[in-house]
């Protein structure tokens, strides 16, 4: 009688697998490779560097557990990302996470020099609060036009930091190749920085970083909704009106 030989059944990691379908992967090509990017690259495959993502799990894991305790702790979180392909997406997480948020193009100071940047906050609110009172009707039309346009102007540059009465605790950088000024700040001002770190990037001045493509949304879409999880989480649930 044949005995029926099984093959050896190969475990998989869905972590792995999820990530690999979403192409946390994928690097730059290897001449653009930052040298100290290389113990997180597993090898080459048409010109262009593929992460280990082995460790690009362990890396997130440790990134969302340090984000896990400042929340838990009432600390204060910025999540900045300014690539056109993902700000509605950043902007989306940081609404439902109740977090502040950089979208547009970094306005140098916002860190080093935090004070002239709330007075900016404050005078755009006091605008809103006048066009909401009617207190703007009592110019021309042309007056007007001018104020409503002033406020547009300073809702899109500082809308989303209204609600950062201090410097945060910690900043979420999504794209270091486009806001390396806000790394540069946040080290300045000895803010822990979390960021994800494609391989042309230096992750040396990086309290937590994450090996992983910072190009293509979905990859960037899988780590801000893993993001979105963790805070969602680590956040005291009201209990208001239950038994």
């Amino acid at each position: 009688m044949a005995v029926e030989i099984k093959e050896p059944e190969v475990k998989t990691d869905p972590v792995i697998d999820e990530m690999t379908k979403a192409g946390l992967q994928f690097g730059h090509k290897t001449s653009k490779t930052h040298p100290k990017m290389k113990p997180y690259i597993a090898g080459i495959r048409n010109t262009v560097h593929i992460f280990n993502l082995d460790k690009t799990k362990e890396k997130l894991e440790a990134a969302l557990v340090f984000v896990e305790s400042i929340v838990k702790e009432g600390k204060t979180l910025l999540l900045v990302g300014t690539k056109v392909q993902i700000r509605e997406l950043v902007k989306n997480v940081a609404a439902e996470c109740d977090i502040p948020f950089v979208t547009e193009r970094w306005i140098g100071g916002t860190l080093t020099n935090f004070e002239t940047i709330q007075k900016r906050v404050t005078y755009m609110k006091e605008l809103e609060e006048k066009k909401k009172t009617g207190e703007l009707e009592k110019y021309t039309k042309k007056e007007q036009a001018q104020f409503n346009k002033e406020i547009q102007e300073l809702e899109k540059k500082y809308g989303g930091v209204r609600n950062l009465p201090r410097l945060p605790d910690a900043i979420f950088i999504c794209d270091l190749d486009e806001n390396n000024l806000a790394l540069r700040e946040a080290v300045k001002k000895e803010i822990k920085v979390v960021a994800i770190c494609d391989t042309n990037i230096d992750p040396t001045p990086i309290d937590y970083v994450i090996p992983a493509n910072d190009d293509a949304v979905s990859s960037m879409h899988y780590m801000l909704e893993k993001l979105r999880e963790r805070i969602k989480n680590a956040k005291p649930h009201d209990t208001t009106g239950t038994n």
